[in-house]
């Protein structure tokens, strides 16, 4: 029997994507790179790079881009609390997570976006520990009722106690990544368990155009050293950060992403890294970074291709939308931009669950996008020749004597595999049933679920004594900066 054929997108030529690469290792010799971060500066001038002190300009030759991209592993493995392998990035292989770091939160009792507090970071990481159409979970909401100094190390400590899931978080502060990768030790068993079954994601953001901060530079060198997966957050803007074209965008992605891979392989070659972005084709009328608009969906595609080209796992924000509440837009850009990304094989797709430009996000929302996974999850698997015939007469005669396939054994066999069966909050009802039932819209429908999801689940409760540990490292933090108690769990 012939061997099925997995829907994919195809965006470049063969030749396109050389050239796009080939233009990418130009703009890093001849304009080369800003990078603040002093560590990256003296590892970059030792291994041949020509760095300008003064200006904190580094131009990068083509040899050392080549060389990094060689030794950075083309399939990168993600593991959950206990040690299970569950997220396989490389390949086509795609996986879901909620968008990250969101300022706000939609309240659907109140009808508007308000500050999380800690109460609202327990509720989201239970949600996505309950929701099966998310392999990873994330540190999706920053808490208002902590100081602002410990808001990202403070959202991991929650998500480590309420979800088993794999993590996709990032620092604010560089002191902070010493706090969290502890953290995350703790919960492995030590530091050398963590860095041979990794099970966190730390973003890493370059500074359009063409730089990198202290701050993410330094996460690149410490995630390197200690085996934790780094995540190139690369973030053009067409016409305002980057060039106005598609493909200008996507190029300079690629020298942004380029450089990042460098720093990181110097510091520690072989360390796991992932190709990825947010970028957005900038709203020139509105001033606005549109991540529901096509041509970002696009831009998203295309440099996933150009990272496939250079043989490293890859990443998008995509699957979320720009709508300010649960409507009709933020389906459709959420539907969209989920099915972009898994047409185009990206490997972490993070976003669900966002609204309003990546700032706000919706438990609503996070659970509908559950079942915008599960069908694009559908979607890519493709269509399996059961069968050889592919319709096999036997099975022809017997539907046709009956006069129904229903009871056939047949269909009692393949129906579950064949179907995407969604949650009760899609609606599939008959027009009565459906009055029956209140006629309730996609938005309340999901609030009603959230609450029945919330009340049944248990997340695996973390060991007593690493919880205990967690505390006080926690309250550490927080007396550091002026707070004498945690808010209560």
């Amino acid at each position: 029997m012939e061997k099925k054929i997995n829907p994919r997108i195809a965006w470049f030529t063969e030749g396109t994507r050389k050239k796009i690469v080939s233009e990418a290792k130009r703009l890093l010799d001849e304009i080369g790179v800003f990078v603040e971060n002093d560590e990256a500066l003296g590892i970059l001038e030792g291994a041949g790079a020509r760095v300008e002190r003064d200006q904190r300009r580094v131009r990068i030759p083509a040899d050392l881009v080549e060389k990094a991209v060689e030794s950075a592993p083309a399939k990168i493995t993600l593991y959950n609390r206990n040690g299970g392998a569950v997220m396989d990035l490389g390949g086509d292989r795609i996986h879901f997570n909620p968008g990250s770091a969101a300022l706000r939160i939609y309240d659907p009792k109140e009808g508007r976006a308000r500050t999380p507090v800690t109460a609202d970071l327990v509720r989201f990481v239970t949600l996505t520990d309950a929701l099966a159409g998310y392999a990873a979970q994330s540190t999706g909401l920053i808490s208002g009722d902590v100081p602002q100094e410990i808001g990202d190390r403070y959202r991991l400590y929650i998500a480590l106690q309420y979800s088993a899931k794999p993590v996709v978080t990032g620092t604010f502060r560089v002191d902070a990544f010493k706090v969290m990768h502890e953290m995350l030790a703790a919960v492995a068993g030590d530091a050398e368990k963590l860095r041979e079954k990794p099970m966190a994601i730390f973003d890493c953001c370059p500074s359009p155009p063409l730089k990198w901060s202290d701050l993410t530079a330094q996460a690149l060198i410490d995630c390197a050293r200690t085996g934790l997966v780094a995540e190139l957050i690369s973030m053009p803007l067409t016409g305002a950060t980057s060039p106005v074209t598609l493909a200008g965008a996507v190029t300079q992605h690629c020298a942004e992403c380029l450089s990042g891979v460098v720093i990181h392989q110097l510091a520690m070659p072989g360390a796991p890294i992932i190709y990825g972005g947010s970028p957005a084709s900038f709203d020139m009328r509105k001033g606005t970074t549109p991540m529901g608009a096509i041509e970002t969906m696009m831009i998203d595609g295309a440099y996933a291709e150009i990272g496939k080209h250079l043989g490293l796992p890859v990443q998008a924000y995509m699957a979320l939308s720009d709508s300010k509440v649960v409507d009709y837009q933020a389906g459709m850009e959420t539907a969209m931009g989920a099915i972009v990304a898994a047409l185009s094989g990206i490997n972490n797709i993070s976003g669900p669950g966002m609204l309003d430009f990546e700032s706000c996000q919706s438990l609503e929302k996070l659970v509908l996008d559950n079942e915008v996974c599960g069908m694009a999850l559908r979607l890519t698997a493709g269509i399996e020749l059961r069968d050889d015939p592919i319709v096999p007469l036997d099975v022809m005669r017997e539907g046709i004597e009956r006069k129904s396939f229903l009871s056939l054994a047949h269909t009692l066999k393949w129906f579950r595999k064949e179907t995407y069966f969604p949650d009760e909050v899609i609606d599939r009802n008959a027009l009565d049933e459906w009055q029956k039932q209140g006629s309730k819209d996609a938005a309340r429908r999901a609030t009603e679920r959230v609450e029945k999801i919330l009340a049944a689940h248990r997340p695996e409760p973390l060991d007593p004594a690493v919880r205990a540990h967690l505390k006080e490292l926690m309250e550490a933090e927080a007396k550091r900066f002026g707070m004498k108690t945690l808010p209560p769990l």
